[in-house]
């Protein structure tokens, strides 16, 4: 109802910048919804509301921009639920969830994925990434970045003790810095360790469920909300520490709005904890601070690219800058558009590629304008993305979290 139809979302919606048609953009999914609210439109008779409910970023780009603060998100979240209620899940999907939520199968999936990886992908010339030899349920134009050989939680004891310790943060290594970008995850404990602050990773922490929440199933991601409460609940810590938006999101807010009537406490403890999350970038910053005199030169250029969820999700926008321009020796490039959206939004690119990668193009070329010879961003999803778009556009640049080149400034320290 505070929708005035005004259509200031569409200058910043990346999907309706790139098809210009009125059922991509929030002011056209709010009419659709508010007619099958009326009961004028009964989407029970066909996919073509679900299809267009699907063409959403989940950005929050019209959120941030829209002048009656209408939370566009909610709206979509809340169809996609009620078709997922009223059609149920596709199959694959159901398939993929169930497993998602049973941490220890999931785990063992993506173990065994990582020894047959070879068989199914050929290693990229230059790109940290690998291509299909053949459809495996991906795009064969695809790249994608190689499955760990040891996952991340599984290289670091449940605790990690420095002297002396300022603060103890619980680590949530979400899936892809788990099984994918480790390299970001033993950057994050070095700097932490380099900071004298203790670490606990909780043992049977699950994926955060943000992608089931997403798609509309909100009883198993309720699950998984108080799967990861019940691993996190018992352990002692000042803050939970992210590096992903996504995931941090989801502390800080997902999980409230799953348990919120829950009857068992788990929304007071979602609270709880909500209000001890924070990105890595953030903790850093705020609750540590920089110390020039911990800081070696690193010398490059670089750009940064604002994730989605980091910077509208969780507010984080700053704290990565300041921790770039700290850094001896790096010369900080702003791309234009930085916060636009890479077009990845999780499983968005895989279900629409083709659009996806229409959208990441414009990303691209903002990096090149830059002239900078890495790129620097806060989510391992949008390092996977970047990828894919940097082989779509010729681009050989390495792609890494803000994280580590703090870890490299440290090393590099006389």
């Amino acid at each position: 109802m505070k929708c005035m139809k005004c259509g200031n979302c569409q200058e910043v919606c990346p999907i309706y910048l790139e098809v210009r048609r009125e059922p991509t953009v929030a002011r056209g999914k709010i009419k659709l919804v508010e007619a099958v609210l009326d009961e004028k439109l009964a989407y029970r008779i066909g996919d073509g509301f679900a299809e267009k409910l699907a063409l959403c970023l989940t950005c929050k780009a019209c959120n941030a921009k829209c002048p009656c603060g209408v939370k566009v998100d909610k709206i979509i979240l809340a169809a996609r639920s009620a078709i997922a209620r009223e059609k149920g899940l596709h199959p694959i999907k159901r398939m993929i969830f169930s497993v998602l939520k049973r941490g220890g199968l999931f785990d063992l999936g993506l173990r065994t994925g990582a020894l047959l990886q070879g068989l199914a992908f050929k290693k990229h010339p230059t790109l940290f990434a690998g291509s299909p030899r053949f459809p495996v349920g991906l795009d064969m134009r695809r790249v994608v970045p190689p499955l760990a050989s040891t996952p991340l939680r599984q290289q670091f004891p449940k605790e990690i003790k420095v002297q002396n310790p300022v603060k103890r943060v619980a680590l949530f290594t979400g899936c892809v810095m788990n099984y994918v970008y480790t390299d970001q995850g033993k950057a994050i404990i070095d700097v932490l360790k380099e900071n004298n602050v203790e670490v606990v990773i909780p043992e049977g922490q699950l994926c955060c469920g943000a992608p089931v929440y997403i798609h509309g199933d909100v009883g198993t991601a309720r699950e998984m909300a108080k799967a990861n409460i019940d691993a996190f609940s018992p352990e002692k810590f000042d803050y939970l520490v992210t590096a992903c938006g996504t995931c941090g999101g989801s502390w800080q807010h997902y999980y409230q709005e799953l348990l919120a009537e829950d009857k068992e406490g788990y929304g007071d403890k979602a609270g709880e904890i909500g209000k001890k999350t924070l990105d890595i970038a953030d903790f850093i910053v705020k609750m540590i601070g920089l110390d020039p005199k911990k800081l070696g030169p690193v010398e490059r250029t670089v750009t940064y690219h604002d994730p989605c969820h980091l910077n509208r999700g969780m507010g984080v926008s700053k704290s990565p800058r300041d921790i770039l321009k700290a850094i001896p020796g790096l010369t900080f490039k702003e791309m234009k558009n930085a916060d636009r959206c890479c077009g990845g939004a999780g499983s968005f690119s895989l279900t629409h590629y083709d659009l996806s990668m229409d959208i990441h193009k414009h990303k691209t070329e903002a990096i090149k304008a830059t002239g900078a010879s890495q790129v620097v961003t806060g989510c391992g999803a949008c390092r996977m993305q970047l990828t894919d778009g940097f082989n779509r556009g010729n681009v050989n640049l390495e792609i890494v979290h803000t994280i580590m080149l703090l870890a490299e400034s440290y090393r590099n320290r006389k």
